[in-house]
This record gives structure tokens, C-alpha cells and sequence, in this order.
């Protein structure tokens, strides 16, 4: 059996959610920063989403078709930074959303695929998947922690440069990684016909129906969490180490995911998941005054998103046949992270400017309400046609 690159592969979630850390807290600070206002701070965000619609897919196909999964992510990284660094000379919105869109085109590309080649390395013992994915939680809690407190004594203009060295580590890391075919070479090209049957399953249609409900939930929390607790009179330190407290209870459920999936199904874990996912953005929405119960709220983000995204990733693995994995993993991002992501983001923002985060974040809590219906009617995975090997 080839060793499994453990190091290397958990190198790139370090450095892949370390730049998430410190982006997503802060990057509607740095847009507050320009004067900008709740609507627009809304589509500005709601652009990192944008792109996850049709990059993932259009880079899934073509790692698909051509077996080149690795090179697409050294080509998709060495491109993402070198377009962030355009942002160094944005100050107006449109050019700020230009270089949004040219940069995230290229990062939202990557992580899908990147994806599929851990899995393929981890070969029959994908259930130790959390183990390298925890890395990815480290640097998140890393990065937003770090930046939260360097943000305390320095103007937010310097969290430019600490993205763009962070993109650029992305893409050295993507450099060492090898790719490792799929188990009997299943890894070539796909059969015609072989996505739209799945895709014609009421059960996979009702899972990323679910995916971008969990997304949509989010975007209150990606575009304005920061700006509402600073306006509480959190400090940025302070709002670094709750953005941090979500994450940290991430990591403990990475660790020990392998456990729970030995004793819950998948349908169990996502409804519990759902449950507590609604529960989170009730408190949210009408505790943000309060730090003990804003600090409980941010605990259940290893619910939210933490087994969620788990559970989500291994029913791509379920439902999708292997030469249509990268195609299935790019759908599980535009559909969720991309379409949810994105609608979600322009959503918040214009119910921000309306009701405020009461509004914004029981909406929130009613798209994961609607998500459980959906789960508890259509999500057995127990009873899915297994895709052939």
C-alpha cells in the first residue's frame, strides 16, 4: 500500500482555511473601511461566493475528462494570488469586485478537486479524513485569532499583504503534493450518461437542496457577524477569539468524527446537525449583547458547518461513481458554498438594512428549519443505488 502524504495533504488545508481565517472575519471590515454600506458590503462579500456557481463545475469537468486533478490546483492557486494582488490598487467598489471575482474564479476552483485527491490517497480508510482536514481548522483558528489581535494595533489595510502571503503558501504547498489514481484505474474517462443519472435521483437532488440551505444560513454570518459585534462594543481581538471558539470545537469533532460515523448514519448526524444548526442562529439573532450565550451560539459552528460539511463530502463519495467524483464534488461547492454562499450574502445584506440581525439571522434559522424537512423526507442514503467502482 503507498504511504498516505499526510504532512503535505494537511499542509494544504493549513494554509487553504488559514486564508479563510483571514478573510471571511474581516473582509467586511476592510469594506466598512472604504465607507461602504450595508447593501453593498452584502454583494462585495456575496462575490466570493459568486464564483463557486460555475468555477467548481467547469474545473470538475475538466479535471474529469483529463485526470489532471493536481495540476488544476497548482494552475488555480498560482492564479489566484497572482489576481489578488491586483487589490493592492482597488479602492473603488466595481474595482474591488473585479479582482474578487478574477481571484475567487481561481481559488473556489481548487479545494474541490483537492479534495478528491485526498480521498483517492486515503483509499479504503476515508472515515480518517477529519484527521487531515482538523489541520485546516488550525489554521483557521490560527489565522483569525492572529489577525484579530495584529488588527488591534494596525490599520486593517495590512490584512492585504497577509492574504495575498497566505495564497502564495497555498500554491508552494500544491506544488509537493502528488496525485494518486483512483483504486483499478477508475480515475480515466466517464461514461456518457454516467452524472445525469445520478443527478435524475430525487434523493441527490434534495441533498444539495439541503447543501445550499446550510449555506444560505450562513451568509448573515459571513458578511456581517463582525460588524455586528463591533457595533455590541466587542474589540476585534475579542471578535477573533469567538470567530475562533466556532472553529475550536470544529477541530474536537474532527478528531473525533471517525467515532460517530461508527455509530450514526449519515441521515442521524445531518439531522442533529440541522437541529442544532437552527438552534445557533435563534441565539444569534437574539443574543448578540450577551458574550457567555454569543460564545455557546459559536460553539455549535462544529454543527453547523463542521459535521455538516464531514457528512456532506462523504455523500458525494456515496452517491457519485468515480470518474464523476470531481464533477459531484464541484456540485456539492456551487450549489452550497456557491449559490447558497452567494444568494445568502446578497440576501443578509438587504435584510440587514431593514430589520438589522434580528431579521437577518431568523431567516437564517428558517432556511435550516426547511432543511430539515427536506432531510427527514428525502436523505436516506441507506437506499441510494451504490455507483458503480
Amino acid at each position: 500500500m503507498t504511504a498516505v502524504p499526510r504532512v503535505r495533504l494537511a499542509g494544504f488545508y493549513l494554509f487553504y482555511f488559514a486564508f479563510l481565517g483571514a478573510l471571511v472575519p474581516y473582509w467586511s471590515l476592510y469594506l466598512q473601511s472604504f465607507g461602504f454600506g450595508p447593501e453593498l458590503i452584502g454583494v462585495l462579500m456575496g462575490m466570493l461566493h459568486a464564483t463557486r456557481i460555475l468555477a467548481p463545475s467547469l474545473w470538475g469537468w475538466l479535471a474529469d475528462i483529463s485526470g489532471q486533478r493536481m495540476r488544476i490546483v497548482r494552475l488555480g492557486s498560482l492564479c489566484a494570488w497572482l489576481c489578488f494582488g491586483l487589490i493592492f490598487w482597488a479602492e473603488q467598489a466595481l474595482y474591488i469586485a473585479l479582482v474578487t471575482l478574477g481571484f475567487s474564479f481561481f481559488w473556489n476552483a481548487i479545494l474541490p478537486q483537492f479534495e478528491v485527491v485526498t480521498l483517492r490517497h486515503l483509499g479504503e480508510h476515508k472515515h480518517r479524513y477529519s484527521r487531515i482536514r482538523v489541520w485546516g481548522s488550525v489554521g483557521f483558528v490560527a489565522a483569525v485569532i492572529g489577525v484579530g489581535w495584529l488588527l488591534e494595533w494596525t490599520d486593517i489595510r495590512v490584512l492585504v499583504p497577509v492574504l495575498l502571503t497566505l495564497l502564495v503558501l497555498i500554491w508552494l504547498n500544491a506544488l509537493v503534493v502528488a496525485q494518486r489514481p483512483a483504486a483499478g484505474g477508475a480515475d480515466t474517462r466517464p461514461q456518457p450518461g454516467q452524472l445525469g443519472s445520478v443527478l435524475r435521483s430525487a434523493q441527490v437532488l434534495a441533498f444539495f437542496a439541503v447543501c445550499f440551505l446550510v449555506q444560505f444560513a450562513h451568509g448573515p454570518y459571513y458578511s456581517f457577524f463582525s460588524p455586528m459585534l463591533e457595533a455590541q462594543g466587542y474589540g476585534r481581538g475579542l471578535i477573533g477569539v469567538l470567530w475562533s471558539l466556532g472553529v475550536l470545537a470544529e477541530i474536537v469533532l474532527f478528531v473525533w468524527m471517525h467515532r460517530v460515523l461508527a455509530r450514526w448514519s449519515y441521515r442521524q448526524v445531518m439531522l442533529v446537525s440541522l437541529w442544532l444548526s437552527a438552534l445557533r442562529w435563534v441565539m444569534t439573532a437574539l443574543l448578540p449583547e450577551h458574550l457567555l450565550l454569543i460564545a455557546l451560539a459559536q460553539l455549535l459552528h462544529a454543527a453547523s458547518f463542521g459535521s455538516m460539511h464531514i457528512v456532506g463530502i462523504a455523500l458525494v463519495q456515496h452517491y457519485f461513481p468515480p470518474a464523476t467524483q470531481g464533477r459531484g464534488q464541484a456540485l456539492f461547492s456551487s450549489l452550497g458554498f456557491g449559490a447558497g454562499g452567494f444568494l445568502g450574502s446578497v440576501a443578509a445584506g438587504v435584510i440587514w438594512e431593514q430589520g438589522g440581525g434580528l431579521a437577518a439571522f431568523t431567516v437564517s434559522a428558517a432556511a435550516c428549519v426547511v432543511a430539515i424537512v427536506l432531510t427527514t423526507i428525502w436523505i436516506h442514503p441507506e437506499k441510494a443505488q451504490q455507483p458503480q467502482r
